[in-house]
């Protein structure tokens, strides 16, 4: 047996459990179906996982006949002198994280929190100035405040009159014949005519 022949072994093997979860997992798909089927579908149901249960019990015999493969003295040999598939990579697994974090914490984010903090703090206690007009923009806003003034007097003179007008207009009512109506007299004779 050669350096290749365990390699296809192990590729086997792999492909042999994918299967086999591939199947398992449609299998419980099915009989999830079948829990809720009736009449007819329910036997095409029951069929097809037979038919998966056969495939199921295949595939358990290739991966246990290929594991016997790789379980022979050759392949054995292959095995040990294999380099591991993660070679070259850092593994942690036997460091403690906390001391990282510590020191991630203590010499990169402290002084980060420390100087956006003095920056926040220096700019809280900065005097503000408030830049001052050019005489020409206060010219502008004083004729702008005057003509202003000038609009609501006008306004509160308008609004003025109208309520004046508003209340002679009441108050000659009654007198231009704002009375309940008379009834209207028609002659006798006219009246005939009327209809």
């Amino acid at each position: 047996m050669t350096k290749q022949d365990v390699a296809i072994l192990r590729a086997r093997r792999s492909e042999l459990s994918d299967q086999l979860e591939s199947a398992t997992g449609r299998r419980r798909a099915l009989a999830e179906q079948v829990r809720h089927a009736d009449g007819a579908s329910k036997a095409g149901l029951e069929a097809r996982i037979a038919v998966l249960d056969q495939r199921i019990v295949r595939l358990e015999a290739e991966i246990d006949q290929t594991g016997q493969q790789l379980a022979s003295p050759q392949a054995q040999q292959y095995a040990e002198t294999r380099m591991p598939q993660n070679f070259g990579q850092l593994h942690f697994n036997n460091i403690d994280p906390e001391p990282i974090f510590i020191c991630l914490i203590l010499f990169v984010m402290s002084p980060i929190a420390l100087s956006i903090s003095r920056l926040l703090w220096k700019r809280g206690s900065r005097k503000v100035t408030m830049p001052t007009a050019a005489p020409e923009s206060t010219e502008r806003l004083e004729r702008i405040e005057q003509a202003v003034d000038a609009i609501a007097i006008e306004v509160e003179r308008v609004s003025e009159g109208q309520r004046f007008v508003t209340r002679l207009l009441s108050e000659r009512a009654p007198a231009l014949g704002a009375s309940p109506a008379e009834p209207v007299r028609v002659p006798v004779g006219e009246a005939s005519r009327v209809r």
